[in-house]
């Protein structure tokens, strides 16, 4: 839906509507291509080596009683693993895990920002940057035991977590404000310059 209504983006944020090309022949053998590549790459490690993606645990026998301590999410489920222990309550916990997922459903809603492209956003990229590294940062807690400090650093990066989400439409608000203020000034300065006889001062 949101596709349709607001369209794709390139690195400009302008309209792409002159240059489409049909998504079949040419899209479709680039990706047919891709897809039998890694085809392959899944058959040889299913086949011929299915325990080189393995851990040493696996081999373990299951003791219902006891939960080994060591075990952990693989690494991209670390950071919501993170966010999951981050919380003292296992219900809040949840919550917090499954709203960090579907947060991502809400972005293309509360864009506010008149220009599509990061390219020429320095507050929202610099944002975003902070927000690459505060999940790198959630990816390595996730891996850590339960015990301080990591418990209150994974609190402070969830915090921030979710601060980028409430804080996006604020600062495309801010954004267009700076970019119409430019833009009068812009205007302003060239029709000066338009009325200033050749020669004159």
């Amino acid at each position: 839906m949101a596709l349709h209504m607001y369209g794709s983006n390139n690195p400009l944020g302008i309209s792409s509507n002159t240059e489409k090309l049909a998504f079949h022949p040419y899209y479709t053998l680039k990706d047919l291509v891709g897809f039998v590549v890694w085809l392959i790459v899944l058959a040889i490690l299913v086949f011929y080596v299915p325990n080189m993606l393995g851990h040493a645990d696996n081999y373990i026998p299951a003791n219902p009683l006891s939960t080994p301590l060591s075990i952990v999410p693989e690494w991209y489920l670390l950071p919501f693993y993170a966010i999951l222990r981050a919380i003292p309550n296992k219900l809040g916990g949840v919550v917090m895990m499954i709203g960090s997922l579907l947060i991502f459903l809400i972005l293309p809603f509360v864009h506010t920002n008149k220009i599509r492209t990061n390219r020429f956003k320095i507050i929202n990229k610099l944002l975003f940057y902070i927000f690459i590294c505060n999940f790198g940062v959630l990816m390595i807690l996730g891996a850590y035991p339960i015990e301080e400090p990591y418990t209150t650093i994974s609190q402070f990066s969830t915090i921030l977590y979710f601060v980028y989400f409430m804080a996006t439409p604020l600062i495309g608000i801010i954004e267009n404000t700076l970019f119409s203020i430019n833009k009068i000034d812009t205007d302003t300065e060239s029709g000066i310059l338009s009325l200033t006889p050749p020669g004159g001062k």
